[in-house]
């Protein structure tokens, strides 16, 4: 905590914080916002106050995302009155649905949480799921956070029995949207960050199955993973989040409903 930063009003104009247009793309893979966020009746107001239409409240989700990223690869911290300020100002009465959806999103996609650490000032710090620390180096303002794709890997691997055959984590990948050959807007392209990247960083093991001919690879964890986290925290996580992730990550649910079985 003691390289984080107090919350600055209006750091940035809402222009300037909007960040990476990769997010808004993110939120159009990952999909829109559900019917009933669309219809959702604004807290707190004293007279009534229209539904947004969906288009607009994915923006507006969009925004909050980009600016809290910005926030975390910052390493700062922010504050209930500093997002109203900078990125809802006119809307403020659709902040508590949008926030809730906007948390889940960046949980899922990103593997970041939010946590409040001052409940009397609403002062909010962004850390990354599990404790991984695969994004510790994006303070640099390149890229964007990919623990959350290292969770899901993680989780088809524990699921599959580790290790897991590399079918089953592409195929994983291509219920999200990431397709291995295809350069991704936030994970760029999946085999080079998986069989290269993340082996390197001993996240992952990438092996040839033994005695395969013709020649057939798996996944395992590696060495760093179960320094930083454990199966059981990330079955705790899987579990946590399951229903949220039925709507973004399908195969990953249907993987940790097998397993139960």
């Amino acid at each position: 905590m003691s390289e984080l930063s107090r919350p600055e009003e209006d750091l940035q104009e809402p222009g300037e914080a909007q960040g990476p247009v990769e997010v808004q793309l993110l939120v159009a893979e990952v999909g829109e916002a559900p019917r009933d966020l669309a219809s959702y009746p604004p807290a707190s107001c004293s007279t009534p106050v229209e539904p947004l239409p969906r288009e607009i409240l994915n923006e507006m989700m969009a925004n909050l995302m980009k600016f809290l990223l910005l926030k975390y690869r910052a390493k700062k911290l922010t504050s209930l009155a500093e997002m109203l300020n900078n990125v809802f100002r006119d809307n403020q009465e659709h902040f508590p649905v949008v926030f809730s959806q906007a948390l889940e999103y960046l949980q899922l996609a990103f593997g970041v949480e939010v946590k409040e650490v001052d409940p009397t000032e609403h002062i909010y710090v962004l850390v990354p799921t599990l404790g991984l620390t695969c994004d510790e180096m994006l303070s640099d303002g390149q890229g964007l956070p990919k623990a959350g794709l290292l969770v899901l890997v993680l989780s088809v691997i524990m699921c599959s029995g580790d290790p897991a055959p590399e079918e089953a984590v592409w195929g994983a990948l291509s219920m999200m949207g990431v397709y291995v050959g295809s350069e991704h807007c936030v994970f760029g392209e999946p085999r080079e960050l998986l069989t290269q990247v993340w082996v390197w960083e001993r996240y992952l093991e990438y092996r040839q199955v033994p005695d395969s001919d013709p020649a057939r690879y798996e996944f395992l964890w590696g060495p760093r993973a179960y320094a930083e986290t454990s199966k059981e925290h990330v079955m705790a996580f899987v579990l946590r989040v399951r229903q949220r992730a039925l709507r973004a990550f399908p195969l990953l649910s249907a993987e940790a409903a097998r397993e139960e079985e």
